[in-house]
């Protein structure tokens, strides 16, 4: 499942977008050639030209045949992929569908590679935890995105809120003080689940709870009804609609508009925010979503992408050599300067220095989750009764019982397996 966060950060990182579906040869003309998708909008034409160029010339005898895909209908054409005996030899998913890949029996196991030569131990939680299923790595992580808190300068100095809020309750007593010199302190829409999901792990609580390879929904759980404490609390703080997400209307043009202090979003945004109101140029800025306490930033979910190696590829070891360089500190530096992405580690983390937006970013990725990696997941997401209960509750349901029925209604989804 391809999610909306990552879509959006992408399409917002890139600077100069790929072309569609179609074939990105290599100039070399080596003996090997080793095939890959990617996404479109992944990565810039600059960074695959100056990538092939390198990796063809430190190894004359193989050939790089990019092939870029777009997310629409990827899931179908992947699994179709690995099934076939033509499968490319490294294939960019997202995170949050390796479970569904796996599940199909054809993927290659890349543990052994992930512990002696990536450096396993030290990748962002939110990108290696789904790439892993059952103790066994298929997944490689490649780069991240999160949310950030998005926020007007100019609003924060005017209410006097000189640095932005570290704490929880520092960031509920700042917005009440920007509401209080007539702006809109936040704009958070009432069906915004993945940031209500950031809550919901800073309390303890799941999404979904796996016993014994059963699934079952969580949300009733005391610590995810404190999550949706929080988030009814903070959505108060604002005009946010209570029954529809971030995109209806998009919180990017409510934004711009100039009187709303904060929205929830990937730095991306800002982009959009400035090409519908120049005069906000230089006046956003960004900070990770605040923890319970100062010490750590709050958790959030964690959209990126995998490096994937399907069983039946030609070229695996020569696949996973490619994935190897992908994955490598070089060709991460150069990814994360480029395209704006948070590395695949958080040691990484300082070769963005000065990119105000993507440093927020990297810091909250150190406490980034991926959804329950459960490969009947994406169905959770496509009925998604995580939305009407959170629409019921901000509406004054009874959380317990709204909670208890969007818990077996997920639960009921995930056993279809």
């Amino acid at each position: 499942m391809k999610n909306r966060l990552l879509a959006g950060a992408v399409a917002l990182a890139s600077s100069v977008a790929l072309s569609g579906c179609g074939l990105l040869p290599g100039a070399g003309g080596g003996d090997v050639t080793v095939t890959v998708w990617l996404m479109k909008d992944s990565v810039s034409q600059d960074f695959l030209d100056r990538f092939t160029a390198s990796y063809e010339s430190d190894n004359p005898s193989v050939q790089l045949d990019f092939r870029i895909q777009e997310w629409g209908g990827i899931g179908p054409k992947v699994m179709a992929a690995l099934d076939s005996d033509d499968a490319p030899d490294v294939i960019e998913v997202g995170n949050t569908q390796v479970a569904q890949y796996a599940e199909s029996g054809g993927l290659r196991d890349l543990t052994l590679e992930s512990m002696r030569d990536l450096g396993s131990e030290d990748w962002l939680p939110g990108l290696a935890e789904p790439g892993s299923i059952n103790g066994v790595q298929f997944g490689i992580p490649w780069y991240a995105a999160n949310r950030v808190v998005v926020y007007n300068k100019e609003l924060f100095a005017r209410a006097g809120v000189r640095t932005p809020p570290t704490t929880r309750r520092e960031w509920i007593e700042d917005t009440q003080e920007l509401n209080s010199y007539g702006t809109q302190g936040i704009y958070l829409a009432g069906q915004n689940w993945y940031v209500l999901a950031g809550f919901i792990w800073d309390e303890g609580g799941e999404l979904a709870d796996e016993n014994g390879g059963d699934w079952q929904g969580a949300l009733h759980s005391p610590a995810a009804l404190k999550g949706m404490d929080f988030y009814k609390e903070l959505q108060a703080l604002g005009n946010g609609p209570k029954n529809a997400d971030e995109e209806k209307p998009p919180q990017t043009e409510v934004f711009s508009r100039g009187d709303v202090a904060q929205i929830i979003s990937v730095p991306g945004s800002a982009a959009l925010i400035e090409q519908k109101n120049p005069g906000l140029k230089g006046k956003i800025g960004y900070f990770p979503i605040p923890g319970k306490t100062a010490r750590a930033p709050g958790s959030v979910f964690t959209g990126g992408s995998d490096l994937i190696v399907p069983k039946k590829a030609e070229h695996r070891r020569a696949g996973i050599d490619v994935i190897k360089v992908l994955a490598s500190r070089k060709w991460q530096t150069e990814l994360a300067r480029t395209m704006s992405y948070v590395p695949n580690k958080p040691s990484l983390a300082p070769v963005i220095e000065g990119q105000e937006g993507t440093a927020a970013m990297a810091e909250g990725a150190t406490r980034g989750r991926a959804t329950p990696n459960s490969p009947q997941w994406a169905a959770v997401e496509a009925a998604n009764p995580i939305k009407p209960y959170m629409t019921a509750v901000l509406e004054g349901g009874d959380p317990v019982a709204e909670a208890t029925a969007a818990s077996e209604r997920i639960t009921a989804i995930l056993a279809r397996g």
